[in-house]
């Protein structure tokens, strides 16, 4: 629901502030006094186009905000979350805890702050709660929460998409849930098909792709590389190009932890191992007299133990060297050879080969099978296509039901609005080609007179007439609507009478499901406002314009002030008794509804 609206330097309003309430809004005021800047100011809350021409002479620029008030869980807060505003809980009345928000019952509602900026220079700026957005992201908000009807606001009646929708949504709950069932199931059909229209059309790309990844594989299974081999062997590489220094140092190593081969040796040479022996020795009688002795005694025979097996294992070591010969270094260099042309055409190393080829092998199946999968996928097409038929066709029989229902419901409140003989026709005709809402076509179409033909919306009714045509169907909608506030700009252009009372009783029963706002010039209409709002105009001397300027404003009417203004829209003369006396009478009367 819109709290307020607040407009600066737009058109001939300087400034206003309109305070809307629940229910049913209506705006009045003398031709020419700015009632309709006032729609426009709500257009371009909407993401209407902004024209610089529409800016207060003299002002360097006009300003629209409005604040909302939305329910917590409708579409358009993930929309202004997502755009990183900050949404707050509307302030509790006075004295009242309401406003306390507790972590085990969220609020509700939250507040919703819209804004739009126009420029002297032609540029238009939008924001929702102080984030600035692109203006098309707050005509998808604006238009989630309210729908605009008047002589030039008509675009909606006449997409054919949204009459599906108003059709769809009349048709009830048990058609929705049908409806969604068939959309599911058409989504997987086109997702078949696409995949079928990728595998035919592409047989020669994927035929020239699969003979590529067959030679690729045969390569790489040439050579049979294994994970990590390329690491490997570089390993043992560097080892066999070094292995005479190695065997070298090993030797070297050895001896001098136990000294040489009894043959070689030429000498008594002490050694590591014997002098390590030679201190336990010399420990091993005394040992026994000292704890602490004893402990050292105990890691020198470690050491002895530790030294002989460094030793062995060193002699073990040389001896592998020298069985590892010039043809091992030769298989090394020629394996690392066939492993870095497979590395240089398929990957930074073999484990990324490996990965490769295992994707490869993976896509050169599906390849491989397209002929089956041909033929699997053309047998689930056509089982779901006949599927599909069927509920578009149950889905057709339900939308016109509806259809009839929902022209037979327009057309009863069509009669109340001054157009009795007017007929609307829902018309549902079949169509050669499934799509994402069945089988067929949906459109609206009036025949204001006996006679006549039913033409489309927008070509069958004027602009006065196409107004009542929507007063009738959000009538008839109005409590399958997700739309929180309508407006409607001068739907009783042309009415007068009863008429005018029937307009002004079916917006008052629309205002009972939602926030309803109305400029009007019927007394008629206005009687069943429950906010009278007044557009007056007055004339402001400035020194800097010649002449001065005229402005307008915007005041909220309380009773007394409404018999006047009703009396003003009836005889032109406020203070006329009997005006008056007729404007209470129109009060009490729809007060009565």
């Amino acid at each position: 629901m819109i709290d307020y609206v607040t407009i600066s330097d737009l058109g001939v309003i300087e400034h206003a502030e309109l305070p809307l309430n629940a229910g049913l809004n209506v705006v009045t005021g003398e031709t020419g006094a700015g009632k309709t800047m006032v729609v426009t100011a709500l257009g371009l809350l909407l993401g209407a186009r902004a024209e610089a021409s529409a800016i207060r002479t003299g002002a360097p620029q006009a300003t629209v905000d409005a604040g909302i008030t939305v329910p917590s869980t409708h579409r358009c807060v993930s929309l202004a979350q997502e755009a990183g505003a900050w949404l707050e809980t509307p302030t509790a009345a006075e004295g009242s805890e309401a406003g306390l928000e507790s972590e085990a019952e969220p609020a509700a509602e939250l507040e919703l702050l819209l804004g739009r900026t126009l420029s002297g220079k032609g540029r238009s700026r939008a924001n929702i709660s102080g984030r600035n957005v692109p203006i098309a992201l707050l005509g998808e908000i604006g238009s989630s929460l309210v729908t605009v009807h008047g002589q030039s606001d008509q675009l909606r009646l006449r997409s054919a998409s949204a009459q599906r929708r108003a059709l769809d949504r009349h048709a009830g709950a048990d058609f929705a849930r049908a409806l969604s069932a068939y959309r599911e199931q058409f989504t997987g059909y086109q997702h078949k098909v696409a995949e079928l229209d990728e595998i035919t059309s592409n047989e020669r790309e994927r035929r020239r792709e699969a003979e590529q990844l067959q030679q690729s594989l045969e390569q790489i299974d040439a050579v049979e590389p294994l994970p990590g081999e390329d690491q490997e062997l570089k390993t043992e590489s560097l080892k066999l190009e070094n292995v005479e220094s190695l065997r070298e140092a090993a030797r070297s190593a050895q001896h001098s932890l136990s000294g040489p081969d009894a043959a070689e040796a030429l000498d008594d040479v002490p050694h590591a191992v014997a002098l390590v022996e030679s201190a336990a020795t010399a420990l091993a009688a005394v040992q026994d007299q000292d704890q602490e002795l004893g402990q050292i005694a105990e890691q020198i025979s470690s050491v002895s133990s530790l030294l002989n097996d460094a030793a062995s294992e060193l002699g073990i070591y040389a001896a592998n060297l020298d069985e590892s010969g010039p043809e091992r270094l030769a298989e090394v260099h020629q394996r690392r050879a066939d492993l870095e042309r497979l590395i240089r055409l398929y990957g930074p190393d073999i484990d990324a080969v490996l990965a490769w080829a295992a994707d490869a092998r993976a896509r050169l199946h599906n390849l491989q099978s397209d002929a089956d999968r041909i033929e699997e996928l053309s047998a689930e097409i056509d089982e779901l296509q006949a599927g599909l038929w069927a509920q578009a066709e149950e889905l057709r029989r339900r939308r016109r039901e509806a259809g009839e229902q929902l022209g037979a419901a327009v057309g009863e409140e069509l009669a109340a609005l001054a157009m009795p003989q007017a007929r609307m026709v829902i018309d549902v005709a079949e169509t050669v080609e499934l799509g994402p809402d069945g089988a067929d076509t949906v459109a609206m179409l009036l025949a204001p007179h006996p006679g006549a033909d039913p033409l489309p919306l927008g070509k069958g009714a004027s602009g006065g007439e196409l107004s009542r045509v929507m007063l009738a169907l959000e009538v008839v909608l109005a409590e399958g609507s997700e739309t929180e506030t309508f407006i409607f700009d001068e739907v009783d252009a042309g009415v007068g009478g009863k008429a005018a009372v029937q307009i002004g009783r079916r917006l008052a029963m629309l205002a009972k499901h939602r926030q309803v706002i109305v400029v009007t010039h019927l007394p008629q209409v206005a009687a069943y406002a429950q906010n009278h709002i007044r557009v007056f105009k007055s004339s402001v001397q400035d020194d800097s314009v010649s002449g001065g300027f005229t402005a307008s404003d915007v005041t909220a009417l309380n009773e007394e002030q409404r018999v006047s203004e009703l009396a003003r829209m009836l005889a032109g003369q406020e203070d006329s008794e009997s005006a008056r006396a007729h404007a209470r009478e129109l009060i009490s009367t729809a007060a009565a509804l």
